[in-house]
């Protein structure tokens, strides 16, 4: 079972519609060959019965004209049979050459019912010598040794219509599929909607109600679906509600405390522990409240990647860090269709996350690059890196490498928010190994030229490059 299985999904398609009516219409198929098969079987005996009835009678009718002919008209009677009827008479000779009649079901028939009327003696034949037709042969007299061949026209003897029965068949197979094509996509179309309304929901976003209608079984799902949107959306924004809450409730005292322990009097080096702490705790409820938020909601606009780089990176050097900045030359903006704010935030995550892992001591490198199908944004520290079976485990939320388990610092929230940034822009994070140590962290956004998405360059006498 497991074996047709595997067969069976491996030619069927993938879709639940064309696999039902691709299953369908093989039944109909099976359904209407049988019923072929059926009607020809019990159709062949009457109709050889009265193939016989017809034969018979125009054997017997030649025989009766011959008999009462003159002698010197039989000649002139056998052209007329020939000329009117179609009908050939041939004396019947032991050294004839003949071919018989195919072994079929209709044949076997046809010639068991000639033979009860005009005697086991008769023969038949598809050739008399070089003509091909129906031949039979007959005798004058029961008692009269001497034989005659009559050859029919195969026309007379060949089922009538057969085409037009098959054009028939084949109509009413095409109008059977046509209708359970229709029947099945009326599942189908509900499902695809249902299938769109669940992939919204995975990915955060709350999906348009789905009509209630149609049969019973499809409506409760909808039902269910539509029902389960709305409790999720009032879920999130419940839950935002509750988190910007926090976020304030948390941070007011921290600001105080900051204030408190700035003007303690305490030892500088203690000052700077302390205050380096509660800036730790103030940055971790800011990760909590944007990974909180959900996928970004901003409307897509158009987004100098240029100038926000440049933006994001100079409170960093002010602060004294070592920031390698490469940018494309001969480019004097580089828009792009974006969310600005998430994506700083995506950027400065990354920036922070090198900073905490590979500390100041090496300078941080910044790079944009731009082709015709994507914009790539790349951090590149000097930091212990990510084992390559790692990478998938640490765009979890609440995820850290097991060395940095005992450090304290983070909530394991920086990738995590990173990579739902990505989605949304319909792009990916990439953690790369970097050579000689280190780790790339890259931001890639598709630019395609059927989207809004695309980058536009404008000259100018050169690039950036700084430390």
């Amino acid at each position: 079972m497991r074996a047709l299985g595997r067969f069976l999904s491996g030619w069927l398609p993938r879709t639940l519609l064309w696999q039902t009516f691709l299953l369908v219409a093989l039944l109909f198929t099976l359904v209407l060959a049988v019923w072929s098969q059926i009607f020809r079987y019990f159709e062949e005996g009457p109709r050889a019965k009265d193939v016989a009835q017809m034969v018979v009678s125009v054997v017997n009718l030649t025989r009766t004209a011959l008999i009462n002919a003159d002698a010197g008209r039989r000649s002139e009677l056998l052209i007329e049979l020939a000329a009117l009827e179609g009908i050939r008479i041939y004396p019947a000779e032991v050294s004839d050459e003949v071919q018989p009649l195919q072994d079929t079901r209709p044949m076997r028939l046809l010639i068991a019912e000639v033979r009860r009327n005009l005697g086991e003696h008769t023969r038949f034949a598809s050739r008399w010598k070089t003509l091909d037709g129906f031949w039979i042969s007959f005798r004058l007299d029961a008692d009269d040794a001497d034989e005659y061949w009559a050859m029919l026209p195969p026309e007379r003897i060949a089922k009538p219509h057969a085409l037009e029965w098959l054009a028939w068949g084949g109509a009413a197979l095409i109008l059977a599929l046509l209708g359970a094509f229709l029947i099945v996509s009326r599942i189908g179309t509900p499902l695809r909607l249902v299938a769109r309304a669940a992939r919204m929901v995975g990915s955060g976003q709350t999906p348009p109600p789905l009509p209630e209608s149609g049969p019973q079984e499809i409506s409760v799902v909808a039902r269910a679906i539509n029902q389960m949107a709305g409790d999720l959306a009032r879920t999130d924004a419940d839950r935002t509600l509750i988190l910007a809450g926090v976020s304030h409730d948390l941070r007011t005292p921290l600001a105080r405390l900051r204030l408190g322990i700035e003007m303690s009097g305490a030892p500088e080096d203690e000052i700077t522990a302390m205050v380096a702490d509660i800036e730790e705790m103030d940055r971790i409820i800011g990760q909590f409240l944007d990974f909180g938020r959900g996928v970004p909601q901003e409307p897509l606009e158009q987004v100098d990647i240029r100038r926000m780089v440049l933006d994001l990176i100079e409170p960093y050097r002010l602060r004294g860090t070592l920031v390698t900045l490469s940018l494309p030359e001969n480019m004097a903006e580089l828009l792009v269709q974006a969310r600005s704010l998430p994506l700083r935030r995506a950027l400065a995550n990354l920036i922070d996350n090198a900073l905490r892992y590979a500390g100041t001591a090496l300078p941080l490198d910044v790079s944009v690059e731009v082709d015709a199908e994507q914009l790539s944004i790349e951090v590149a520290d000097r930091g212990p890196g990510i084992p390559p079976d790692q990478v998938d485990r640490m765009r979890h939320p609440f995820t850290r490498l097991e060395q940095a388990r005992s450090n304290t610092k983070g909530a394991g929230l920086g990738l995590a928010i990173v990579e739902r940034i990505m989605q949304s822009h319909h792009g990916r994070l990439d953690l790369l190994p970097r050579e000689g140590g280190g780790l790339r962290a890259i931001l890639r956004i598709p630019i395609t030229a059927s989207s809004s998405s695309r980058a536009r360059m404008a000259a100018s006498s050169g690039g950036v490059q700084g430390a």
